[in-house]
C-alpha cells in the first residue's frame, strides 16, 4: 500500500475539530437541504424526448466540442435576461475561475464582499490583480477601499448569499460603482429561477441589465440540471474564448446536457405557483419563534445559527433521526462560532413538514 501518511496531519486536524467532511448518499428523508428550490428535479420536470443527442461532445469547444445547439441556447438565455450574449461553461465554479482570472489585469484592483463563494475568491487569487474584501453588504466600507484601488476596477459580490441567504444592496452598489468607474461582476448563482417575476434574477429584476458588467447565472440549482452562463456584451465574450482557461482548455459539456439546459429556460419562467409556495413557507419560517438566532432572509435560504461545531451537528442529527434531512454548516466553511444549520425551503415541502421542522427548533 502506498505510504501517504503525510496528508493524515491535516486530517486528524479536522478530526480534532469536529469538522471532518464525508460524503452522504441520498436519503427518503424530507428535503430541506438541495437547492432544488423548484422541485424541478424533484418532480423530474425535465424530459428531452425523441432526441437522439450525444452524452459526449469529443473536445473542447475551440476544437471538436462546439455545437449548433449550444450557440442556439447561448442565444436564447442571453435574450431571455436582456443581455447582449452569453457564453456557457461547464459548471459556476469553471466561470467564475474564467471570468476572474483573466480579465483583470496586474495593476488592476479587485473588491470583493466578504462573504463570497470559493469559487469567486479562486478565480481572484489565480488573477495577477490586487484584490481586497469588503464588509459584508458594508457599502462604506467599499467606497473607503475605493478610494485607494487603482488601474482597472472590479467589484464582486453575490445577488442572493449562499450562506446567509440575504441579498446584496444592488442600487446601492451600481450607484458606487459608477462614481468610482468600477465594473460590477454579479454572481446570480441563488437567484437564477426563484427571484424575480419570471425567476430572471436579481439583478433584471432590479432593472439594472444595462449598468453591470458581467453576470454569472448557473444552471445546477433552481434549473435542476447543470453549467454556467456567463452574461455581458460581445466583446467580454470574444475575451473570455480566448483568454479563459476553464473555458479553453476543458472539454464541452455535451448536447445531452445542452438540451437539458434549454429544457430548463424553457419551463422555470412559468413556474409562478412554485415560486409563490416558496413566499409562503419563507413567510411562515419568519414569523416562527424558535430558540436559536435566525439570520434575516427573504429567499429560500433560511439560517439558523448553532455556535460550535459539535452543537450544530448534534441539532442536524435530531432533525434527521426526525425523518428532516436538514444539513449543518461547520467551521471553517463558515465563520468560527456562527455554525449554522442552512435550511432551504422548496415548492415541494408541506406546511405540515415545515411546521416539524418549527416545532422541533422551539
Amino acid at each position: 500500500m502506498y505510504n501517504d501518511q503525510f496528508l493524515e496531519g491535516k486530517l486528524n486536524e479536522r478530526k480534532a475539530n469536529n469538522a471532518f467532511r464525508t460524503l452522504r448518499l441520498p436519503s427518503d428523508k424530507v428535503d430541506f437541504h438541495s437547492n432544488d428550490y423548484l422541485g424541478i428535479v424533484h418532480h423530474q420536470l425535465i424530459q428531452i424526448n425523441n432526441q437522439h443527442l450525444a452524452h459526449g461532445s469529443m473536445g473542447s469547444r475551440l476544437l471538436s466540442g462546439n455545437d449548433a445547439l449550444i450557440e442556439q441556447v447561448e442565444a436564447e438565455i442571453a435574450h431571455f435576461h436582456q443581455a447582449e450574449t452569453g457564453l456557457i461553461f461547464n459548471s459556476g465554479y469553471d466561470a467564475n475561475i474564467g471570468l476572474l482570472s483573466s480579465v483583470p489585469q496586474r495593476g488592476d484592483t479587485i473588491l470583493y464582499d466578504y462573504l463570497c463563494h470559493a469559487s469567486i475568491r479562486d478565480g481572484i487569487r489565480l488573477s495577477l490583480a490586487k484584490s481586497f474584501s469588503f464588509e459584508h453588504n458594508n457599502c462604506i466600507d467599499l467606497e473607503q477601499k475605493l478610494t485607494n484601488a487603482t488601474g482597472t476596477i472590479f467589484i464582486v459580490t453575490e445577488s442572493v448569499f449562499s450562506m446567509d441567504g440575504d441579498l446584496a444592496d444592488l442600487h446601492e452598489l451600481v450607484s458606487i460603482a459608477e462614481k468610482y468607474h468600477a465594473h460590477l461582476i454579479i454572481d446570480e448563482a441563488h437567484a437564477t429561477g426563484v427571484i424575480g417575476k419570471r425567476g430572471e434574477g436579481l439583478v433584471q429584476s432590479s432593472g439594472l441589465t444595462e449598468r453591470v458588467f458581467a453576470r454569472v447565472h448557473t444552471f445546477g440549482k433552481a434549473l435542476g440540471c447543470h453549467g454556467a452562463v456567463v452574461l455581458g456584451t460581445a466583446n467580454l465574450k470574444n475575451y473570455l474564448i480566448n483568454f479563459a482557461r476553464s473555458f479553453i482548455y476543458s472539454t464541452a459539456l455535451p448536447p445531452m446536457a445542452i438540451a437539458a439546459i434549454q429544457a430548463s429556460y424553457r419551463l422555470f419562467p412559468k413556474m409562478d405557483n412554485e415560486r409563490a409556495s416558496i413566499q409562503q413557507l419563507i413567510h411562515r419560517f419568519n414569523l416562527a419563534a424558535i430558540r436559536f438566532e435566525k439570520l434575516p432572509s427573504n429567499t429560500p435560504i433560511q439560517i439558523v445559527i448553532v455556535p460550535g461545531n459539535e452543537a450544530v451537528k448534534s441539532l442536524a442529527n435530531q432533525l434527521q433521526d426526525a425523518g428532516l434531512d436538514v444539513r449543518a454548516i461547520l467551521y471553517p466553511t463558515v465563520p468560527k462560532n456562527s455554525e449554522r444549520l442552512r435550511i432551504i425551503l422548496h415548492a415541494f415541502n408541506s406546511i405540515e413538514e415545515l411546521n416539524l421542522l418549527i416545532q422541533l427548533l422551539q
